[in-house]
């Protein structure tokens, strides 16, 4: 699949909200601005007819195709996707995550070290989760690097190069 057909989540459906068929969003983006830049969700099967903020962090949001609360209950888990070629494009030094997962990871010297398979962020920065391959006891490993330029020194669209002291068990 080329990069920009890939899908990104932007927010994820956790529940109904009311019973006039809204429901209630956690966001992966930044923020309920980020998200009003798009009207149509899921290759066109939601279509955003209102969104606000719900104080929390979260959002409230409202879909054409959503008529009751029944209908907003099953949506419940439902993640909110849009093409990667509909989103805004970056600086330099700027990322999306879900650029980053299923990329190589090498060390500075060529070492192969696994592959991106998470990439997170507990407050501190982001953190890139990467998964060796099997050992010769036939499990896999993982480790996490801070995406900051002491440990990823560089990146592009095929791989993530981590410095060598942050690639070592």
């Amino acid at each position: 699949m080329a990069d920009n057909d890939r899908t990104v989540t932007l927010a994820a459906v956790s529940g109904a909200h009311g019973v006039t068929g809204e429901v209630r969003l956690k966001l992966f983006g930044e923020g309920v601005a980020a998200l009003k830049r798009y009207r149509a969700f899921n290759d066109s099967t939601l279509t955003l007819k209102k969104l606000r903020d719900d104080g929390k962090g979260g959002a409230i949001a409202r879909f054409e195709e959503v008529a009751d609360r029944n209908a907003a209950e099953k949506l419940r888990g439902t993640a909110l996707t849009v093409p990667r070629s509909a989103m805004p494009e970056l600086e330099d030094g700027e990322y999306y995550f879900a650029d980053l997962i299923g990329l190589a990871a090498v060390s500075d010297t060529g070492e192969a070290l696994g592959t991106c398979v998470a990439v997170e962020n507990f407050g501190a920065g982001d953190v890139v989760e990467i998964e060796r391959p099997p050992g010769e006891d036939g499990k896999r490993r993982r480790f996490m690097v801070p995406m900051n330029e002491a440990a990823v020194p560089e990146w592009d669209h095929e791989k993530l190069v981590i410095a060598a002291a942050f690639a070592e068990e």
